[in-house]
């Protein structure tokens, strides 16, 4: 009985130890490793991949698009459609995502494609005006006449296969930070009309903002809307 007793305190001990050192070494040290090294090393990433402005204050996470549109006339009213600010660089469509009360300028309260094929909506093999209202060819069209509208200026012309597939688009998770530098392109003269600047100022902030295929060979050429949007501001201020 007496070695039952002792054989059992033994274990419990045993356990008992085992759980403080694993506590200790698994929710102490490592945790705290872990992030110091993160901390040192790759300080922006770990913290999110933080943009600031001229200020120094958060305006998002390089990771995340945002969208510039105008304020409502009615809040309150879910149906309105919410309308581009024109102003600023447009990314890419984000059909179907929620909004928070935090910060109405993210979509993360869903993420995610429609799941649609190429052809949802298509007549005889081809997206056109008569595709069925609510798929995918109809928001397609409807989103290229938009940006056609939207970006002609003065002594600028869209044309319509100057559109890439990205301006009518949403990504697979919606929340893609980036545009083609073609898209960014299309914009150009629209932003300099709207902000009073001249078209090669805005073609070298484009140009600056525009980071190449990873290593050279992986992805695509790429502009962060965020981050050109955040330097056309201090643009227009200084």
């Amino acid at each position: 009985m007496n070695n039952s007793v002792s054989n059992t305190a033994r274990l419990i001990g045993a356990g008992l130890r085992a759980l403080l050192v694993l506590t200790v070494i698994c929710g102490v040290i490592y945790p705290l490793a872990v992030t110091g090294i993160a901390q040192a090393l790759f300080n922006d990433k770990a913290n999110g991949s933080e943009i600031r402005d001229g200020s120094g204050a958060v305006v998002g996470s390089s990771l995340i698009g945002q969208t510039y549109d105008l304020p409502k006339q009615n809040p309150d009213d879910p149906e309105e459609a919410a309308k581009p600010d024109l102003k600023w660089f447009q990314p890419r469509p984000s059909n179907g995502l929620g909004s928070n009360s935090v910060n109405t300028q993210y979509a993360l309260i869903l993420s995610g494609a429609t799941n649609r094929s190429a052809d949802n909506g298509a007549v005889n093999g081809r997206c056109g005006k008569d595709a069925e209202e609510g798929t995918l060819c109809a928001q397609v069209v409807a989103a290229k006449e938009a940006v056609i509208a939207d970006n002609t200026a003065a002594g600028y012309q869209v044309k319509p296969e100057d559109v890439p597939a990205d301006a009518v688009t949403s990504s697979g998770s919606g929340l893609d930070p980036n545009i083609s530098p073609e898209y960014a392109k299309i914009q150009v003269h629209r932003v300099a009309e709207r902000n009073g600047l001249d078209v090669t100022q805005v073609e070298k902030l484009v140009a600056d903002h525009t980071t190449g295929r990873t290593l050279g060979f992986m992805g695509e050429p790429r502009v962060n809307v965020l981050e050109l949007n955040t330097a056309l501001r201090s643009l227009t201020r200084s």
